[in-house]
């Protein structure tokens, strides 16, 4: 049960914060409970808890056909971020973490721009990607059409930047991005071909457009994003 897994953990967003009375002093700073240390520490905590043991048995792990259909409906699950004046989306299963922004030491003679270096996540030095140099933003080259609906979006400047750590088996890597929205479901049949203008390094890392609260949301691929890490740091 869920109420077990948290059970000693100060759910202070829930009373005073975002979710609660909004009486948080941290709230002024961090404007979001989202954005503050307090809820990352405790997300950590939870996530390092062992998932207890279910007797599969009792289960019927058939779901009814309507189930199913509603699940389909529903869309796949997706961490939305914003880099720049670009919304993007990668599948929920590669993150394992979103933590606050930190130095990022430098690689002598990396071979790729778009290898910032390296950064220390628990203990673990992790490679650090741009994914702003990787997909070619600094070339114009929107994946979408969000540039003035994002110059004028408010929200953007009380967030703030993260780390996001993402994972494919054995390889991690992390990300800088400077907002993180959370996550959603989007309608796989609600994506759209990437437009033909997007430069050759964007095309390669996105699997699809769709729409997203009048925006248009740049789905990635995660494989080609881990690819391409693989072969700069060789």
């Amino acid at each position: 049960m869920i109420e077990h897994r948290i059970a000693g953990f100060d759910d202070c967003w829930n009373r005073i914060g975002v979710r609660g009375d909004s009486s948080c002093e941290r709230l002024t700073e961090y404007v979001r409970c989202l954005n503050c240390p307090v809820f990352e520490t405790a997300a950590a905590k939870l996530l390092e808890q062992p998932i207890p043991l279910v007797d599969l048995s009792r289960h019927d792990l058939r779901a009814p056909a309507h189930e199913q259909r509603d699940a389909h409906a529903a869309g796949e699950s997706f961490l939305v971020f914003r880099i720049g004046e670009e919304w993007l989306a990668l599948a929920t299963p590669i993150f394992k973490r979103i933590v606050q922004t930190r130095p990022i030491r430098t690689l002598p003679h990396r071979q790729h721009r778009a290898v910032l270096g390296v950064v220390n996540v628990q203990g673990e030095l992790l490679v650090c990607l741009s994914l702003a140099h990787l997909l070619g933003f600094e070339a114009g080259t929107p994946i979408g059409t969000n540039a003035a609906i994002a110059a004028r979006d408010e929200r953007a400047r009380h967030d703030l930047p993260r780390l996001l750590v993402v994972s494919r088996g054995e390889e991690r890597a992390v990300f800088p991005v400077d907002q993180v929205d959370g996550v959603h479901r989007l309608a796989p049949a609600s994506f759209c071909a990437p437009p033909a203008t997007l430069s050759q390094a964007a095309a390669a890392h996105t699997r699809a457009v769709a729409p997203w609260r009048g925006l248009s949301v740049g789905v990635l691929d995660a494989d080609a994003l881990f690819d391409t890490l693989n072969r700069s740091l060789g």
